[in-house]
């Protein structure tokens, strides 16, 4: 039975029905919050004008994010190929979201071509600059390159949910939030990125965003109550990584 129930929650099935059970759990959550919304509506009048957008959010607050986007606007999230990856794929479209099959170790060429694409053909495209296993809260430079090639802003969601769960042995400090309670749901002014802007530049563009965007979720967690959420965080090496690492300086 228990070997039954492990094959199943490990095929495409199985995948599926976890998917839907996420989904319908986060949009309850998402139903019953008593919400206080900031610059939702200056984002979509800020899409009208320049037909897409990056949309960047950190790991930890990955759950309830999409829940105010429309889904008659195309947005597609950088999504990694991995079950995980194809768990949340299952999750966004439901929400109306799309996806991008790629990731910072693989398909990273034929991924950024096609994120590329899609801000071309004015379709919205989400990344997590801070996955798949860290620094938290930490913001690579992959969005504002697409944001510098494409003359497109860069905007960050972030979100926070009074009681929620932090999940402190996940590297992200995953926030699990629970139903009926208070929730702040807000969205940075837009940034965008001087196509003539040199390294130096652009990494204080960097700073900037990232800054703005921890201090914002800092913010809305002091209102909600939950505890400081440091930056920095990764994921521990799995024990095939360390055996890996191993035999390579045993080669040397």
């Amino acid at each position: 039975m228990k070997d039954w129930l492990k094959n199943l929650l490990k095929s495409e099935k199985g995948e599926a029905i976890i998917g839907n059970m996420a989904y319908f759990y986060l949009k309850f959550v998402g139903l019953t919050t008593r919400w206080q919304v900031s610059g939702v509506k200056e984002t979509y009048e800020l899409l009208d004008k320049y037909g897409s957008m990056i949309v960047i959010g950190w790991h930890g607050r990955t759950l309830e994010t999409p829940y105010f986007w429309n889904k008659s606007r195309t947005l597609n999230a950088l999504v990694s190929p991995h079950r995980d990856g194809r768990l949340i794929v299952n999750i966004l479209k439901k929400f109306g979201i799309g996806n991008i099959s790629g990731s910072s170790n693989k398909n990273s060429s034929e991924a950024a071509l096609e994120l590329m694409r899609n801000l071309q053909q004015n379709n919205s495209i989400a990344i997590i600059p801070d996955g798949p296993r860290g620094p938290g809260m930490k913001l690579t430079m992959s969005p504002l390159f697409y944001a510098q090639k494409s003359g497109k802003p860069i905007i960050g969601i972030t979100y926070s949910i009074a009681n929620s769960k932090v999940i402190e042995k996940s590297w992200d400090r995953m926030l699990v939030p629970l139903p009926f309670q208070r929730g702040m749901y807000s969205i940075t002014e837009p940034f965008f990125i001087p196509a003539e802007a040199d390294s130096e530049e652009l990494e204080k563009y960097r700073l900037q965003i990232e800054t703005t965007l921890n201090e914002l979720t800092w913010k809305l967690d002091r209102e909600m109550g939950i505890p400081y959420i440091p930056q920095g965080t990764v994921a521990k090496k799995s024990r095939k990584q360390m055996l890996a690492e191993q035999n390579q300086t045993k080669g040397k």
